[in-house]
């Protein structure tokens, strides 16, 4: 597996500078009409799709067999770019495994993973300088996309296990119990700006018990800090991520008061013009390889497979007791109805927003995975 960084970007008076280092292709052009393209059965992917309108939180994820959908080799391979925050973070890890188990070389690709931020990929992916992004549809994207940027999100990446309790946790005050929660007039600790997905999860959350989010203050911690903060009286709530709620699950000073929406992808793969409509052919391989790694490597609850685990802890280098410390994410390669609708009114409610309101067709775009599984409208 290739792995290495991209040069900065800078975005000035509306134009693409890209710094030395980043090789360019050439300009797709202005997005045209997608042509109708044909969509055969898949076998062994029968169960490959289900109702986007199904928000059901204990909704079972679409499945294909293992190993399916099958290989279907590009006539001319091609090489992509992926750009990804990061390679430790567990959600990355079917296209880690993908790489490794070589299941993108099946298809006729050659894919290298590029750690970059989201922040500077985007321009990038707009420009057609990389292909596709391991991100989320954030305040920034949304941005973009109102901006001119011809980007969609494509695929999802996952929900949590119902076990999980990564999210937003509380310091109980005298007389509170963990169902009587008031979160007005808190200060919330987080690594994870406004702008982040992750602000609608803390809207839901904050919904239930008193708050919204301009009825809490915040306080941007690194990483290492969010939990002393909240254990040292620095802030009374915070935004546990995997594994560190771990730390205070069980004891009662502290309450869990909601994470992520089970059964709803928040993240996952967009795509530029490069695969969305200068060769499409090559958005479904790179999509059939990502659902076939789902399928065959994270079906179901894939820690259980304790060799499995280990090879996975080393693939993200870090320990095995850190990765089984949390139940499996439940990888889902599907997005859900509204959600893009539910992440602007949350970015609004937070300030992020710029820009009309976006619909759904003009941020998603389910077909080239409804190809990769043989799914016809």
């Amino acid at each position: 597996m290739r792995i290495s960084t991209l040069g900065t970007t800078l975005f000035v008076a509306g134009s693409l500078l890209v710094s030395a280092g980043c090789a360019k292709h050439d300009d797709p052009g202005p997005a045209t009409a997608a042509k109708p393209r044909t969509i055969t059965a898949v076998a062994g992917c029968a169960k490959g799709w289900t109702d986007p309108a199904d928000l059901a939180p204990d909704r079972a994820p679409a499945r294909c067999d293992k190993g399916a959908p099958a290989p279907r080799p590009l006539a001319r391979k091609r090489k992509l770019v992926l750009a990804t925050g990061t390679l430790a973070a567990e959600y990355v890890a079917p296209l880690e495994v993908a790489v490794q188990k070589g299941e993108f070389k099946k298809e006729g690709l050659d894919v290298q993973l590029k750690v970059l931020p989201t922040p500077d990929a985007l321009p990038l992916l707009a420009k057609g300088d990389i292909d596709a992004q391991w991100a989320a549809p954030e305040a920034a994207v949304m941005n973009g996309i109102n901006g001119g940027f011809d980007i969609k999100w494509v695929a999802g990446n996952f929900s949590p296990d119902p076990a999980s309790k990564s999210g937003l946790w509380a310091r109980l005050k005298d007389g509170e119990t963990p169902a009587s929660v008031s979160m007005k007039g808190r200060k919330m600790g987080t690594m994870i700006g406004k702008g982040s997905v992750v602000t609608y999860a803390m809207e839901k959350a904050l919904e239930q018990h008193g708050g919204g989010l301009n009825s809490i203050s915040f306080q941007q911690l690194g990483s290492a800090d969010v939990l002393t903060a909240l254990q040292n009286g620095g802030v009374d709530s915070a935004w546990l991520l995997d594994p560190v709620w771990r730390k205070v699950d069980g004891d009662a000073k502290y309450a869990f008061l909601g994470g992520q929406p089970l059964g709803e992808p928040l993240g996952g793969v967009l795509f530029g013009p490069n695969l969305l409509t200068k060769d499409p052919d090559a958005g479904v391989a790179f999509l059939r390889a990502y659902i076939r790694t789902v399928n065959t490597y994270f079906a179901g609850d894939y820690k259980a497979d304790k060799g499995f685990t280990a090879s996975l802890a080393k693939l993200l280098k870090t320990d095995e007791s850190v990765l089984t410390a949390t139940p499996s994410l439940r990888m889902d390669w599907e997005i859900r109805k509204g959600t893009t609708d539910r992440l602007q009114k949350a970015y609004r409610e937070a300030g992020v927003s710029n820009g009309a309101v976006l619909p759904e067709d003009k941020v998603v775009n389910r077909s080239l995975y409804a190809e990769a599984v043989g799914h016809t409208p």
